[in-house]
């Protein structure tokens, strides 16, 4: 007889000598079972807490990113507005000034209406320089205000004083000291106008007064 069947008949002996051995074999790996299962429920509740900790983490970083995307875009919007509105409005300051030297130009043209005819040149280069600042007004897109006979408006009209007119409406326009200046849709500077008002009755009995004592006068010459 080899060595490995002595080995083998050996083995065989002991386990019918010792037959609880292996049955506590059995039971002792059956418990490791057990507690490996029991090790592994721990971990899969914790699993569980950190997947909703981790769903709740993502939804409030998309809800952030949608916010920042969306203040990014309000921002890119502000941006081309006021990079529209600079282009725009860039030389506004340069008008500005430009308007006392055009209401200069119009009060000397205004004051050459009965010039001698030695002063016929000075008036054309007056009137040529005149045209060319307005020439650049309209490149800029800069309008006179039309305030003459118009409802007075606040928004463009600055009232100087009131006057009574007969045959015009209450609140108009009726003199314009200083003309008005929109560039594009902003005002730049608003007309000086002079508006009418209805009369008062204490207004119409003075002026009945006034033409009682001019009559009277006339008479006593």
């Amino acid at each position: 007889m080899n060595d490995e069947n002595k080995v083998k008949i050996a083995i065989k002996e002991e386990k019918e000598e010792n037959p609880e051995k292996d049955t506590k074999s059995d039971q002792s790996a059956a418990a490791d079972l057990e507690e490996g299962a029991s090790e592994i429920e721990v971990p899969l509740d914790d699993l569980e807490e950190r997947l909703h900790a981790a769903e709740t983490e993502a939804k409030e970083t998309y809800d952030r990113f949608l916010r920042l995307s969306a203040e990014f875009e309000n921002f890119k919007k502000r941006t081309v507005r006021e990079m529209n509105d600079f282009r725009k409005y860039a030389n506004e300051s340069l008008v500005r000034e430009l308007l006392s030297v055009v209401d200069n130009l119009e009060r000397a043209l205004q004051s050459t209406g009965n010039g001698s005819p030695t002063d016929t040149g000075v008036i054309e280069g007056v009137q040529m320089t005149h045209r060319e600042i307005l020439k650049i007004f309209e490149k800029f897109d800069v309008q006179p205000i039309d305030a003459l006979d118009q409802p007075f408006d606040p928004k463009f009209h600055q009232a100087v004083m009131q006057a009574v007119v007969e045959d015009k409406p209450d609140n108009t326009v009726v003199q314009e000291l200083q003309r008005g200046y929109l560039m594009h849709d902003r005002l730049i500077r608003p007309a000086m106008v002079v508006v009418s008002k209805a009369k008062t009755p204490d207004e119409d009995d003075t002026e009945e007064i006034n033409n009682a004592k001019n009559k009277d006068q006339q008479d006593m010459r």
